[in-house]
């Protein structure tokens, strides 16, 4: 699976993130149960900012746990000031009480628990070690804890994102995806909205929920299920490998975007998709299971062109960039040049947008497309 060097932070990024969808699917059950009508936004006291923080605290716990003769470097989306302050003693405790209740799970997934129940302090001190800016040089862990608020919040897709960055290069890529089924055609078929009302024999069948992962250079990516109620990790065992699909003729292919409008201008991916011919209906998605739908063949183009100003961060990006091209896709910008993940927290320099294709005859022809409607769109 990739150079032995890597092995023990592949191991341990994995374990990692599948601790971290239970987490998920824990506190998204208590918001589904409760209804939704809670949830207002990400800055306040809800359901998804709890998942947040806790993933990032269990994640930064684990990683400085298991690489102690390092001095871990995380690059992570929240900022430890918010939750520090007196005002959110309540939400910082639901945090810690959610973080010890993930920590005793450890042993299930092949991880330590710690010897006894982490305090706030020390659940802010692991969040808190989420402090780096990336760069050139090192090895930076990058994580999203929850991509895909909208989607969390509405019991739809939403991933967790673990990569590792080392000397600006991305080595290994985790995505949990706990919506995203390991049957195929599942997004198609349902057009990305979890069904909780499925029966729990249909979502048996299903495998509700993923774990995709892939080391640069081995050429390989994996996919393997969430580790059911009463079950051990069976890790690297339960791993199938998965690739991107074959299909090169824009006629039938089908292309990802993003659902929120702020975040990518539809109507420049319509003309770009009318002119190469697609015929399919977009697939619309929360969050970076959008790579893991090009990565498993349920896609076959995600483009993304933000609105003006908008900068994109390596955190929505890195672990899914390479598992697409482990299994064999092609990631670039819209000028056909690979991302730079080497410059801090943001990919700079990036030409104009995002463009990951199953194939290098699909991706030539879509940044040919791209050129040509760029000069009548009003990007």
């Amino acid at each position: 699976m990739g150079d032995a060097n890597y092995e023990r932070e592949l191991d341990v990024a994995v374990r990692a993130v599948h601790m971290a969808c239970a987490l998920c699917q824990r506190v998204q059950a208590g918001l589904v149960s409760h209804g939704t009508g809670q949830v207002k936004s990400k800055d306040d006291d809800s359901p998804v900012t709890v998942a947040d923080w806790s993933v990032q605290a269990i994640v930064s716990w684990i990683l400085a746990e298991s690489f102690q003769d390092q001095n871990v470097s995380i690059v992570a989306e929240e900022d430890v000031q918010t939750l520090s302050k007196a005002e959110l003693a309540d939400l910082l405790a639901s945090v810690t009480k959610t973080v010890n209740e993930s920590l005793a799970e450890a042993p299930k997934y092949g991880l330590q628990s710690p010897k006894k129940a982490l305090g706030a302090t020390q659940v802010l001190e692991a969040i808190s070690r989420c402090n780096s800016t990336g760069g050139p040089t090192g090895r930076h862990w990058v994580l999203d804890p929850v991509d895909g608020t909208l989607g969390f919040v509405r019991g739809d897709q939403y991933a967790i994102a673990l990569a590792l960055i080392e000397d600006g290069k991305v080595i290994m890529g985790v995505l949990g995806c706990p919506n995203y089924p390991m049957k195929n055609g599942w997004l198609n078929h349902h057009h990305h909205q979890y069904d909780e009302s499925m029966s729990s024999s249909a979502t048996d069948t299903w495998e509700k929920g993923c774990v995709i992962y892939a080391q640069k250079g081995s050429g390989k990516a994996w996919m393997q299920p969430l580790v059911q109620q009463n079950k051990m990790l069976e890790w690297p065992n339960s791993a199938r490998q998965i690739k991107v699909s074959s299909i090169d003729d824009p006629g039938l292919a089908t292309f990802c975007e993003p659902v929120e409008k702020a975040n990518s201008n539809h109507s420049f991916t319509a003309g770009v998709a009318h002119s190469m011919g697609f015929k399919n209906q977009p697939l619309r998605v929360h969050s970076m299971v959008k790579y893991a739908a090009i990565a498993r063949g349920d896609a076959e183009i995600f483009m993304k062109f933000a609105r003006c100003g908008y900068k994109e961060k390596i955190w929505d990006h890195a672990a899914g960039v390479v598992i697409v091209e482990e299994a064999g896709g092609v990631v670039t910008d819209a000028g056909g040049r690979p991302l730079d993940f080497s410059r801090g927290t943001y990919l700079e320099g990036l030409d104009r947008g995002i463009v990951a294709c199953c194939s290098a005859k699909l991706h030539e022809g879509f940044i040919g497309a791209v050129y040509a409607s760029w000069d009548s769109s009003n990007l």
